[in-house]
Formats: C-alpha cells, structure tokens, sequence
C-alpha cells in the first residue's frame, strides 16, 4: 500500500512537471502572437514579409521587410547542413560500423563534447581565425559572410547528427548485418544497400533536428555573419540572420513601439519555424520505433 502510494506521487509530481514545461511552452507562443501579430495593424503582411529592406529606425519613411533577413537564416542553415550531413551521416556510419570498439568509445565522447562548447567561442574562432582564412582563400575583403557562418554553425550541428544517427544504425538488429553478409555483400555495399535504408527515417529525423538547431542559432552568427541587412546574392555576402537582428536591435528599441512589436513578429516567425521542424521530426522518429519494433 505504501509503495503504491509512493508510486502514485511520483506519477503526479512527474505529470506536473509535465503539465508546467507545456504550460509554459503554450505561454511563450500566445506572448509573441499577442505581442508579434499587433505589428499587422500598421504593417501589411505584404510588406513584412516580401519586402527586402529592414531598417525601422529610417530618418525618412522606415522599411519593415524582412526578406532579406529570412534569406540570410535559410543561406546560413542550408549552408550548415550541406557541411554537416555528409560528415555526420560518415562519422555514424564509421562510429557504428566500421571503427574498433576502442575508437569508437573515444571518439563518440570527444564527439558529443563539441555540443558543449559554448556558442560564443565558436563565433570567436570565426572571427579570429576562419573568417581571414576565408578571405584569404577567396580574395574577398572580409571574411564575415555567409558561408563563415554556415560552417561555424555546421560544425554545432554536428554532434546532433552523428549521436543521433550512429544510435539508429547501433540499433538495427544484428541479423540485418548477417543475412546481407550472407548472401555475399561486401561490407560498403551491406551498409549502403541495407543499413541506409532501414534507418533513413531515423537519419531524416537527426537531420530535422539539426536544422531546428541551425535556424535557433544566435551567438555565432551574431559575430560570424557579418551583421548585413542587404539582400545577399551569394554565400560571400554578410548577411544578418533573424536571430542577430532580435539580438542587435531589441536593447534599442522602446518597449510597445512598432519596432519592438516588429521584432516579436520575427520572433514569431522563428518560432513557428523551430517548432514545425521539431514537429516533423518527431513524427518521423515515430515512424521509425512503429516500423522496426523489434
């Protein structure tokens, strides 16, 4: 009687805390509808969203575009995910299947400590000594672009990746790896031909969550990006990521102005972002338990 009991608190207290982190999560999004959508009685949505010109505190008529901003988010993730992908779906295949059980107990920690490093010294890495490598290499004047960002922020996508995947490749059941062996595969062609397509799902989702955490990313290309609102052709061009723009401009602002409501506008957007990648994600993880339950 007594342990039901016991167990019973700990179902309710757990519930709770459950209760409040969706609480919680439901309040941020009604305090940035409330606050971001107020910015659609003076702007047009229209204009807030095609327009290429973002500069709110203009001398003359202010622009409130924040195309040129979305650009730069979605040049900086997909450039981070072009770098990490390929490196990250290789390490877990190297890590799962190829390295020696002593490697891969080295390298899967070393791996996943980069996850720990703060943004702020990778951002300063980008500046001190990638960012004039990059110009040096490609005889720009500056080296705060783009693509600067795009490999510091794929370098932090990384370890989400390779942890992730490496864990649905480990999990596969055994006999996959037996019976393609069996059947005369050599090893590249058994990963390639059965344990790729058994745990695609599974990489689908590291990968959709490694681009949720791309698109987040502030510190990094706040010092890496080059912090420029024009309209970027190429991935050489600075560019000023939503997050940087939040960052730089809302200390500035006066609170319930326009400015300050556009800003939760792209908060807004940010966040409706994050949130449909972390969704999908979780659908297709889902997916993948339901179709290889073993």
């Amino acid at each position: 009687m007594k342990n039901c009991r016991r167990e019973r608190c700990i179902e309710l207290f757990f519930l709770f805390i459950s209760i409040t982190a969706l609480l919680i999560l439901i309040g941020i999004f009604f305090f940035l509808f409330y606050t971001g959508m107020q910015t659609f009685f003076e702007v047009s949505p229209a204009e807030f969203f095609l327009g290429r010109q973002w500069n709110p505190a203009a001398y003359g008529e202010p622009s409130w575009g924040i195309l040129a901003l979305i650009a730069g988010t979605l040049m900086v993730t997909f450039g981070a995910l072009l770098i990490a992908i390929p490196l990250g779906i290789a390490s877990a295949i190297y890590l799962s299947d190829i390295a020696r059980p002593g490697i891969r107990e080295t390298l899967k920690p070393a791996i996943e400590m980069i996850a720990g490093i703060p943004s702020v010294v990778l951002g300063l890495i980008g500046i001190l000594f990638l960012s004039p490598l990059i110009a040096q290499i490609f005889g720009l004047n500056s080296g705060l672009n783009a693509l600067t960002s795009s490999i510091i922020v794929g370098i932090m996508v990384l370890p989400t990746i390779i942890s992730i995947s490496e864990d649905v490749l480990t999990s596969l059941p055994q006999e996959f790896r037996e019976a393609s062996l069996a059947l005369g595969a050599t090893k590249w062609q058994m990963i390639r031909m059965t344990l790729l397509p058994a745990a695609m799902s599974g990489i689908a989702a590291a990968i959709m969550l490694g681009l949720g955490r791309a698109v987040g990313e502030t510190m990094a290309v706040l010092m890496a990006a080059g912090n420029s609102r024009a309209m970027p052709s190429s991935f050489f061009d600075p560019v000023r990521p939503m997050t940087a723009n939040i960052a730089i401009e809302i200390k500035e602002v006066v609170q319930g102005s326009l400015h300050y409501k556009a800003l939760f506008a792209i908060g807004l957007v940010l966040f409706v972002m994050t949130f449909a990648v972390n969704f999908i994600s979780d659908i297709i993880i889902q997916r993948h338990v339901r179709k290889y339950k073993w």
